[in-house]
Parts: C-alpha cells; structure tokens; sequence
C-alpha cells in the first residue's frame, strides 16, 4: 500500500479500508528497508501524529531545509549540527493542520548547493531505481524517498531546479510555483526575501493529480513570506489558453515528449503557438512548453 498514489491512500483511509496505524507501519517498514541503501532520510521520527484534515493518516516527508519545531534544520551542514528551530516551517504547519503524518526529513547537498544529493553527515543519496545513479538534487532526497515508496508525497524547494531536477531524476512530479504561492518562512537558507526571488516552496509526490492535492494544502497568504499575496487560488482553469512553444534542436525523447505535450494541449482545445521572449534569438531558443498569461 506504501506505492499507491497519495490519493489512493487518502481515498482508503476515508473509505476506512486501511487504518492509519496500518498505513504508517506499512511505510515504516518500508524505510527500514530501502533507506539503509538509500539514504535519502536524515531523520525519520519515531511517534508521527497526524490529526484532522483533507489528508488525515496521509505519510508525507519534508525537505530538511524546512524547519520542524524541536528539531535541527542541518541543510546538509556540519555548522547547524547545534540548531533547534523553535516553530514549524509554514509548509510543514499547514501539513499537519491538513492531518498529514510527517515521516520524516529528507536529504539534501550542504546548503542546497548542488545538482546532487550528498553532504558530510548523511552521504549521497541514491537513486531507486538505480543505486550506481544520482537521485538529483537539491530535493533528492524527498525525490528518492517518495520514488521508493517512503513516502506518499512532500515538499522541497527550488531555485534553479531543486525540485525539478530530482523529480526528473527520480521519475516523480514536481512543480515550481510562483514565488509566495507556497509560503517558504521557516526555510534555510533563507529564500522568502527580495535576494531570494528565484527559490521557492513546493510539492513533490509520484503523480500530477497527487503533486495538486498537496499544492491545495499548502498554497495560501502567509505575511511571514514577503512575496506572499492573499490571491485566492482558482481552481476552475480558462477554458482556452493561448500557450507559447519553445523549441530548438535537443535529445530526441526530450523533443518527443514536449510535442506529444503540445498536440494534448491542442486536443484539449487550448492554441498551441511558436513563441520566443524579447530579444532571444533563434540561436538560443531552449526546447520548453510556457503558458503565456492570456485566455482566450
């Protein structure tokens, strides 16, 4: 049961099919297994609780930059080897008002500063499916636990990749929000100030529909994140959206895979169009798919 999608087990637990006593020794016996190969756990805690909410009995995992009340922030450094953090980061708040257990935190590269997951205190994290392979970074750990089935979902955070790139890796979803979506206060490094404006808070977990479960959580007006705003969430999309294609020359499956994305978006009914920012030539068009704010 650890590997079906987190809305699976939100949807047993509701239906009473599973207890959450069952569901969290199902994950706790799994970590006991995969992790020691792993290492994508820098702490697993010993009594989770979780409590009411939409996602009640859910085992999700945080990135071990986010702070948990009464436990270090380490960030993959040996200077925050005496660190306490006094509150819960806002992500982790609002996990545990949704009813969340949180299993534990994740791995990540001193600092946050790496493409990879390794660090002086936990080692480098492997990935899942392969262990000779990287689990990516800077989330790799939250990437790889939630690949192996540790955990049902999370939240890492991303700067110039940090969530996409070991949700790439790992065979995961990961979204980068806008900045202040999910509110990043609590987070080490700091992120939630005008230097910080390219990294941001966000879900990972091992479907789309999954990753906009938990962003529906976690998403909402913070005034300790300055570039949050207390925009409401929409959760009824336009009809048709004008989406702008970037394209230029790239690994085949990567050329594949943006097209077979743009064709859907056609069937769907939204105009699918060559675009280019101002002032980018031809020459440095990077393959991609970018909503362009316009409905139709």
């Amino acid at each position: 049961m650890n590997h079906w999608t987190l809305e699976q087990q939100r949807d047993a637990l509701r239906r009473r099919e599973i207890s959450p006593a069952e569901l969290l020794r199902s994950h706790q016996e799994r970590i006991a297994a995969a992790d020691p190969h792993l290492r994508a756990f820098v702490r697993v805690f010993d009594d989770p609780a979780g409590g009411d909410g939409p996602l009640a009995g859910v085992p999700v995992t945080v990135k071990d930059s986010f702070d948990v009340e009464g436990f270090p922030t380490l960030a993959g450094s040996l200077y925050r080897l005496g660190h306490k953090a006094a509150r819960d980061a806002t992500a982790v708040a609002r996990l545990r008002a949704a009813g969340a257990v949180i299993l534990g935190k994740t791995n990540c590269p001193e600092f946050l500063a790496n493409y990879e997951t390794d660090n002086a205190i936990t080692g480098w994290t492997a990935n899942p499916w392969n262990r000779d392979r990287t689990a990516g970074g800077s989330s790799g750990g939250e990437a790889a636990a939630i690949a192996a089935g540790c955990s049902a979902g999370g939240v890492g955070s991303d700067g110039g990749g940090s969530i996409r790139v070991p949700a790439h890796c790992c065979g995961i979803v990961g979204l980068k929000p806008t900045p202040g979506r999910v509110s990043a206060a609590g987070h080490f490094p700091e992120i939630a100030h005008p230097g910080g404006l390219l990294g941001v808070a966000g879900p990972m977990a091992r479907t789309a529909r999954d990753v906009r479960i938990l962003f529906h959580v976690l998403a909402g007006y913070d005034p300790r994140d300055p570039f949050s705003a207390p925009i409401p969430l929409r959760d009824d999309p336009p009809q048709r959206l004008r989406i702008g294609l970037l394209e230029e020359p790239a690994d085949p499956a990567i050329t594949a895979a943006v097209h077979a994305a743009a064709k859907t978006l056609t069937g769907l009914g939204h105009t699918v169009e060559p675009f280019a920012p101002p002032g980018q030539g031809t020459r440095r068009r990077r393959l991609g798919l970018f909503l362009q704010c316009s409905d139709r």
